[in-house]
């Protein structure tokens, strides 16, 4: 009898739907990964913060399409592995549906599950979370633990980076590259989730190098390259340098941003990347502010040679 086979791809998700705005909001700050207080303490706090974002962030999505882009482009990454590797292939969304519950009750009965996070470097806020709740939700539903091969990380990855290159040499097109400053945006942290040892700073950093590596290997040649981190929320430190700050530091009024953070587009990538900081470039007088796609479907080369299947 064949082995049945199911590949999963763990997410943040987003809304599909502006009516699920408020459902991913309150399901992300009552994460104990994004805010580490006590359940009781977290409730409240989350309350808040929904309450004070709801507005603005309905009409943030309203401004892409009032939805978020991460659903449509993850379902062309699965249908892409479908055809592909020529197994069951399903994706979970931390935040929105489908969750883990959800996802894991249709296949319970297989025999085998790959594990794909679409986050190419490991976080307590990110990776861990999604993981924590696959398998406290396989538990529940008593599927072992065995089961499961996950892939946890894969920033380092010659195919992940190429694929990095690829993206930002069609945001470039036939213009020259000595022209432009580029800067990879990843998604920030409290410094203080950082100073607890979450690893994700670091493995960013390295990721940055590996893809500077693959650009010189490729003779792509940047007036320079950067490093800088979007998204910080509230009055506490995040990790630096902001992208703000970044933008007004640079020599050439010419810029390619990488959302080197995200594998799949989404609204950080949509609408903070495209529309909000593009407003803060023109208003610092840039010439040419571009953002470069993340990986999406062409992440599938990444995937199929991870799980090797």
């Amino acid at each position: 009898m064949d082995m049945k086979t199911s590949l999963l791809l763990l997410n943040m998700g987003g809304p599909n739907n502006l009516s699920e705005v408020k459902l991913f909001l309150n399901n992300m700050f009552n994460d104990k990964a994004i805010i580490g207080a006590p359940k009781f303490i977290r409730k409240m706090i989350a309350y808040y913060i929904v309450k004070s974002r709801l507005k603005e962030a309905t009409k943030n999505y309203e401004a892409i399409g009032g939805k978020s882009p991460i659903v449509g482009f993850t379902k062309e990454l699965v249908e892409v592995l479908k055809k592909e590797l020529k197994i069951d292939v399903r994706y979970i969304m931390r935040y929105t549906p489908p969750n883990a519950r959800e996802v894991l009750g249709e296949i319970k009965d297989f025999d085998r599950f790959y594990v794909v996070p679409l986050y190419p470097h490991f976080s307590s806020t990110t990776t861990k979370s999604s993981l924590d709740d696959l398998f406290e939700n396989a538990k529940k539903l008593g599927i072992s633990r065995d089961k499961f091969r996950v892939i946890e990380k894969y920033y380092d990855d010659k195919i992940y980076n190429k694929t990095v290159v690829q993206k930002i040499k069609e945001a470039l097109g036939k213009d020259d590259a000595s022209e432009f400053e580029l800067v990879f945006s990843a998604h920030g942290l409290p410094q203080k989730i950082i100073d607890n040892g979450d690893p994700y700073m670091y493995q960013i950093k390295q990721n940055v190098f590996r893809a500077r590596q693959e650009l010189i290997a490729q003779n792509i040649f940047f007036y320079k390259t950067h490093l800088a981190y979007q998204s910080r929320l509230g009055p506490i430190e995040w990790i630096k340098p902001y992208l703000d700050e970044k933008l007004k530091k640079l020599k050439k009024p010419k810029v390619i941003i990488y959302p080197i953070a995200f594998l799949i587009d989404n609204s950080e990538t949509k609408f903070e990347l495209d529309i909000e900081y593009r407003e803060i470039a023109k208003n610092l007088g840039f010439d040419d502010y571009r953002v470069a796609g993340a990986p999406n479907k062409d992440i599938s080369k990444t995937i199929i040679r991870l799980v090797a299947i």
